[in-house]
């Protein structure tokens, strides 16, 4: 056993999602979003130098003395996989290790709305996944994956950095790719994956311009690509992508869009009330005629509106969501309106003293 497992192990035993392990501070774990004490003893930066050396392979090392931060993943067997951060800082090196589920849960065991599903069933185009670091992406297009690896007979080729779902082959033939190890960026595996005669891609992250490109190339030419932005709402979702393009580009993406683009889902998570846990709210953009007119116009703003009125088709504004919740009893009124973005809407639901305790 490495050293560092136990720590982790114990981290798992809480229902934690993440471990933070940074010297000069004791080990931190974050459950259902808030961050406690694993323990009170100091970590000292021989021993957490000492612990993540120990789970780096040569290549890895040599990555971080060089770069000061490496990313890759860690898998205790049998029990779980791990998402890793390691980086120098002030005090020394630090870690955090996420969590990452054996297997992939699936539309049902996340509750996934008809509107998801029916996205899956889309054989070529792009659907995109937003949300900031810890939504619960990742978790929801391994579901979406899954679903595709059970109904569909094809090829799934997933880019990923690192691979956090270890995908089996069920209907589908499944290609995992690892950014660092199998590939060099994910750009260039994304115009390799052209050649490769994939029916579904995953994107683990669409982050520059060109990666970006030949995303929306690959769907532009009949493929399903499946990818994440860190953007909140379809409307900034959108007006990242054609704003990462050059201004005499603009207008052409945005056609392409207008075509390509199946739907959004942006999600957050929250901590619930009924039960210890958290629970996702989504907003859903579904790419209807409607739609794709206001994007190629490029009338970003009155996206809303068309989620608004979109509700027998499975659309929903995220405030609709948390709205939802907060009638389902999933969720306190206080937690909705702190992350909603219309405040105004659930400030009749909250007291005066927790509405001043509010940022500015």
């Amino acid at each position: 056993m490495n050293k560092i497992d136990q720590f982790l192990q114990d981290a798992l035993s809480k229902s934690s999602s993440d471990l933070h392990f940074i010297s000069g501070d004791p080990p931190r774990v974050r459950i259902h979003g808030t961050l406690k004490l694993l323990s009170d003893d100091i970590l000292t930066t021989d021993f957490v130098k000492e612990s993540v050396y120990e789970i780096m392979n040569g290549a890895l090392q040599r990555d971080f003395e060089k770069n000061d931060a490496v990313d890759f993943a860690y898998e205790i067997p049998e029990v779980s996989r791990f998402r890793v951060n390691v980086m120098r800082h002030l005090n020394g090196i630090g870690a955090v290790l996420r969590a990452v589920p054996s297997t992939a849960l699936t539309l049902d065991e996340l509750d996934m709305p008809v509107a998801v599903r029916n996205m899956c069933k889309q054989t070529q185009g792009m659907i995109l996944v937003t949300g900031k670091t810890g939504s619960g992406k990742s978790t929801t297009l391994a579901a979406m994956v899954d679903d595709i690896n059970k109904r569909m007979k094809g090829h799934i080729l997933t880019i990923e950095d690192p691979i956090e779902f270890v995908h089996q082959r069920k209907s589908c033939l499944i290609s995992q790719r690892e950014v660092g190890l199998h590939t060099d960026d994910f750009a260039g595996a994304l115009l390799s994956a052209l050649r490769e005669d994939p029916d579904v891609i995953l994107v683990g992250e669409l982050r520059d311009l060109e990666t970006i490109s030949a995303a929306v190339t690959a769907a532009e030419m009949g493929i399903l690509v499946l990818g994440t932005l860190h953007t909140n709402g379809a409307g900034q979702t959108v007006d990242r992508i054609v704003n990462t393009f050059p201004a005499d580009k603009q207008n052409h993406i945005r056609t392409m869009l207008s075509t390509s683009l199946r739907g959004v889902i942006s999600q957050q998570l929250l901590p619930t009330m009924d039960k210890p846990g958290r629970v996702a709210a989504l907003e859903i953009l579904v790419n209807t005629s409607a739609v794709a007119n206001i994007i190629r116009q490029g009338k970003l703003d009155q996206l809303e509106t068309a989620m608004q009125s979109g509700g027998a088709i499975g659309m929903q504004t995220m405030d609709s969501a948390l709205m939802e919740l907060v009638e389902k009893g999933r969720v306190t009124s206080l937690e909705a309106y702190q992350q909603s973005n219309n405040k105004q809407k659930f400030r009749s639901l909250i007291s005066d003293e927790e509405a001043e305790a509010e940022p500015e």
